[in-house]
């Protein structure tokens, strides 16, 4: 009886303690991977001011393979060596800004995998963060002196053109079913996500901005919080009816070119 009753306890305060346990990882995971994002923006910084001031290349789509990218590589749910490859990350144009740690590439909380994934014995792709496609050469995107995907907008090829640093997002968190290449891209003049920001930080995501500071922002919308699992981002997403965090992305991307409208949804 007396040992029955020391089990129950046990039982007991293992149920109490397993809930609070979980959620100092989660927070221990949050703080890891605001660091990351930290140490990706002091890179960044880095490499601006061996360049005259001039910012890593943030081409999206069959350009981002390039090792003049920020980072090469793209990323999918299949066995493509992308997901995996490691020196894609080292040897791109930031890759020696950051020591070639290809750790801070990858949140903690970030080992989401296709089945097919699960099965070839991978524990995690290597990427989780992109880059603001407003910051950056685009490559073909960008070469008229704009960004096609937000021609009303202003495209930041110098960190000197910027006038609120602070403000511009550089680097996010990606949706693990968004994440592809590095180009982290959503169009000003649709209320809809192209891509979308991660969210598994209790409901919200880290960034690192301009400036070379890094922080955490909680999401407030359902739609913007879909479950980290292949699949599961349902883009395009329409957000017309609840506008926040859509708006607050767009806000923190870039500045409107002078004389054109501000989009406000």
């Amino acid at each position: 009886m007396e040992l029955l009753v020391v089990i129950a306890i046990i039982g007991i305060l293992a149920g109490l303690l397993l809930p609070v346990l979980a959620s100092s990882k989660a927070k221990a995971n949050a703080l890891y991977c605001q660091n990351n994002n930290k140490q990706l923006g002091v890179g960044w910084l880095m490499y601006a001011d061996d360049h005259a001031q001039r910012l890593p290349n943030n081409f999206g789509g069959a350009a981002a393979e390039s090792s003049a990218n920020w980072a090469a590589g793209r990323l999918d749910w299949e066995l493509t060596p992308d997901n995996t490859n490691i020196t894609q990350l080292t040897e791109a144009a930031m890759g020696s800004y950051v020591s070639k740690n290809f750790s801070i590439y990858r949140c903690p909380s970030d080992s989401v995998l296709s089945p097919l994934q699960h099965s070839a014995g991978w524990s995690s792709r290597d990427r989780s963060y992109s880059m603001n496609a407003s910051v950056g050469d685009a490559g073909t995107l960008s070469q008229s002196g704009v960004n096609t995907n937000n021609p009303g907008y202003l495209q930041f090829f110098k960190l000197t053109a910027m006038p609120a640093p602070a403000r511009i997002f550089v680097f996010v968190e990606e949706h693990p079913d968004s994440i592809s290449d590095g180009y982290f891209v959503n169009r000003a003049y649709y209320a809809e996500w192209i891509r979308l920001p991660a969210s598994w930080h209790s409901g919200g995501v880290t960034l690192s901005f301009a400036d070379g500071h890094s922080e955490f922002h909680l999401w407030k919308c359902a739609s913007t919080k879909p479950p980290p699992l292949p699949d599961a981002a349902n883009l395009p997403l329409d957000v017309t009816d609840d506008p926040r965090d859509f708006n607050w992305m767009i806000a923190h991307m870039s500045v409107p070119q002078t004389g054109s409208r501000s989009y406000n949804y």
